[in-house]
């Protein structure tokens, strides 16, 4: 049985359990969670080396990294050194997006490098091994192709697996009939669409999803129904294609749910800071209340180089409005492949909106740290803000840099320090009352 099916029957699994000790929840939080759909626990059956990862409502806000080979970029040890930078940063999760070079050998790699939730998008696989082994163009591969590679990364142990099953016909023609400026910016639906025109066909992960819930359901994946249809910048953003193609990937999370597979929805994208909210409360109203997983929002296009705090800025506002997962964007969206400082960079911005969404959600735990973070600033206490901090490593070189780094306040006010001043004063209160008295 699925972990929905197990939760459905009032029984709570050990993957349940080590998600609900790592979550700080009681087990039965968890497991009735996945009963109603509102959470996930990310885990394939054949991933011996690792942990489960629970996913949705009144659960911290986890991030994504995303690594990958391109054409252009085919340094193997280079991705792995990503996935292991992610991880010690704080990433919850590695989605492996690879499309050139050995892409077999650098997911089986990237699986054994980490005990982290593991994702990938087969489209690629499938699109990938027509033109090498068929040599074929993207557009003649088959059905079964595209299957095939679903099964191959399911016998791999990916956790779960990013699907386009709501780009069909329909959502293409109400797109041209409205007008994009960007079109299609994500490459799975990208290559479904032109695999569509080729074939005069529908997509076969829509027109054959009962199928892909049976392969899905016997490795207990999680299916991510990804946005084919996101929009690329401000100017598309919930538009007739985007909330068409959601209500089906609401209709499809009820007949997955049904089959006892559990399902995340994939959302936007780019988008204006004052659409945000509204985005998150339509699909978890359309999905069922299924866990969101939000690329960005980015909230302006004009930011190149700084995608990372565009995305931190609306991942911020939809992860406190309900979203539940963050995939990060680097400093290099845009613009190249990421290099490992950019993997860094991104997953600490992600992780620094997660958390800010967290202290508004009453995440347990959140509030907390920032409680004691003010404490220890205010005792002047180094060590326990280094330990506290998102990014210690950081906090701590900085600080060395400043050459007071062994005692007293920061060299931005020194002896002026408020919190030295305010001591100062309590001080002389406290004597003054005493020689009062």
């Amino acid at each position: 049985m699925t972990q929905l099916e197990y939760a459905r029957k009032g029984i709570i699994t050990d993957k349940m359990k080590t998600a609900a000790l790592a979550e700080g929840v009681d087990p039965e939080f968890i497991r009735a969670g996945i009963a109603a759909g509102n959470i996930i626990i990310c885990h394939n059956n054949k991933h011996a080396n690792g942990t489960p990862l629970a996913v949705g409502k009144g659960l911290r806000t986890k991030v994504n990294a995303n690594i990958g080979s391109s054409a252009d970029d085919l340094n193997f040890e280079n991705e792995l050194e990503k996935v292991r930078v992610a991880v010690a940063s704080g990433a919850d999760a590695i989605m492996d997006l690879s499309t050139g070079g050995p892409v077999d050998e650098i997911r089986r790699a990237v699986i054994a490098e980490t005990s982290a939730c593991i994702g990938t998008v087969p489209l690629y696989q499938a699109a990938l091994d027509a033109v090498r082994k068929h040599k074929k163009a993207i557009v003649e591969m088959t059905v079964e192709d595209i299957f095939q590679g679903v099964i191959k990364h399911a016998e791999d142990g990916v956790d779960f697996i990013t699907v386009h099953c709501g780009v069909t016909r329909s959502t293409v023609e109400r797109m041209r009939k409205e007008g994009r400026i960007m079109d299609v910016v994500s490459r799975g639906g990208a290559f479904t669409i032109e695999w569509m025109a080729h074939n005069n066909a529908e997509n076969p992960l829509y027109e054959h999803f009962d199928r892909l819930l049976e392969i899905v359901k016997a490795y207990d994946m999680t299916l991510s129904l990804g946005d084919g249809f996101r929009p690329g910048c401000l100017a598309d953003a919930t538009d007739r294609a985007q909330i068409h193609e959601l209500i089906l990937l609401g209709e499809l999370t009820q007949r997955a749910q049904e089959y006892g597979v559990q399902v995340m929805i994939e959302g936007p994208g780019h988008m204006p800071l004052n659409q945000i909210e509204a985005n998150i409360l339509l699909q978890k109203r359309l999905c069922h209340g299924a866990p969101f997983y939000v690329l960005g929002p980015l909230v302006t296009d004009i930011a190149p180089g700084y995608d990372h705090i565009t995305s931190a800025i609306g991942g911020t506002i939809a992860a406190a409005a309900g979203a539940d997962f963050l995939c990060y964007v680097t400093p290099s969206e845009h613009l190249k492949l990421p290099s490992v400082e950019d993997v860094r960079e991104g997953v600490m911005a992600s992780r620094i909106a997660a958390h800010a969404a967290d202290i508004v959600k009453g995440v347990k735990g959140a509030m907390e740290k920032d409680n004691e973070m003010a404490r220890c600033r205010k005792k002047l206490d180094w060590e326990g803000q280094f330990a506290l901090a998102i990014d210690p490593v950081k906090a701590r070189r900085l600080r060395e840099e400043s050459g007071v780094a062994d005692h007293g306040a920061c060299t931005m006010c020194g002896e002026f320090c408020a919190y030295k001043v305010m001591d100062d004063a309590t001080q002389r209160e406290k004597a003054n009352s005493a020689n009062a008295a």
